[in-house]
């Protein structure tokens, strides 16, 4: 069960990075400094100037994550039998990993279009996402002296958190559509757009649509942080949801301040890091939510 839960967390770290220097290449400007696919510039390793090393590196950390992902479906198909929660989890990941790569290629073909960049950015957090809940379902086992949570506790939980981890990923798939369509600043004002609500343009509205996500983010997480400290005794769930909420506390300030600042870089790659970190808190808090129910193995023994 260790080993499997450290090749989950080391693979979904690789992903991670990944995921931040993909944006930090787009941000720059270096999304096209490698016109072609898998190679860049027919080479496997390229001059590394104007900015072709963010993009190569990019590259680089994507590639490493395939041997992590093919132990991590090694391990799981050996503990299948104890845990059946890994069959669909690990299925999951291998299909998110490979529709990532050829995402990848689709960007590059595209040219980085918002559409293009939105899906390898939503399927890069399902791939992630799916790694955290493959490293939370291995700790099953370690809930097996615990008392189970009462039933109708564990299903308002764990309906909020589901409700806040998908609000959490529509805006921040809705919010890499606005950064790359370059409507980023097409709002100047809050939280009105240039002192209206219904906007006609097209960059306003994205921002709008992102706003009003996030907004609806926010709500959720209030909600569901003051119901899972008044009634969850998972201190994993309490904890994770926990660093969730503070971490939307500090999304919703990096936005204000990329407004305000008029989008430094920076600013720019906080923002979008953050808000990986805060989907991430919240899978991470669902998925311990959701274990509880699940039955527990026959067999508990660590490998």
């Amino acid at each position: 069960m260790r080993n499997l839960r450290r090749f989950a967390i080391a693979a979904a770290i690789v992903g991670f990075g990944a995921v931040l220097l993909g944006s930090w290449t787009r941000i720059n400007g270096a999304g096209m400094t490698c016109p072609d696919w898998p190679l860049c510039h027919g080479k496997l390793i390229p001059s590394m100037s104007d900015g072709t090393i963010w993009e190569w590196s990019h590259r680089l950390f994507a590639f490493s994550t395939a041997p992590l992902v093919a132990i991590v479906a090694y391990l799981a198909f050996r503990l299948r039998s104890q845990l059946p929660a890994l069959r669909p989890l690990v299925v999951a990941v291998a299909t998110l990993f490979l529709v990532q790569v050829l995402l990848g290629a689709a960007t590059v073909k595209l040219g980085n279009s918002p559409i293009s960049v939105v899906l390898h950015w939503g399927t890069a957090m399902a791939f992630i996402a799916s790694l955290v809940a493959i490293a939370v379902v291995t700790t099953i086992p370690e809930h097996a002296g615990e008392p189970p949570a009462a039933a109708p506790t564990t299903s308002s939980v764990s309906s909020l958190l589901l409700a806040t981890t998908i609000a959490a990923f529509v805006t921040m798939c809705v919010g890499a559509y606005v950064s790359s369509s370059g409507a980023g600043l097409a709002c100047l004002t809050l939280p009105a757009c240039a002192g209206h609500v219904l906007v006609t343009q097209p960059a306003q509205q994205v921002q709008m649509l992102h706003r009003t996500f996030a907004a609806i983010t926010f709500l959720l997480s209030v909600i569901a942080t003051i119901v899972i400290f008044l009634r969850e005794q998972s201190r994993r769930v309490r904890a994770t949801a926990g660093l969730g909420f503070a971490l939307l506390c500090t999304q919703v300030l990096l936005g204000l301040m990329n407004v305000a600042l008029r989008l430094p870089t920076d600013l720019r790659e906080a923002h979008a890091a953050n808000a990986a970190l805060l989907f991430i808190a919240y899978c991470s808090a669902l998925s311990f939510s959701l274990v509880r129910g699940l039955e527990l193995p026959r067999e508990s023994g660590a490998r």
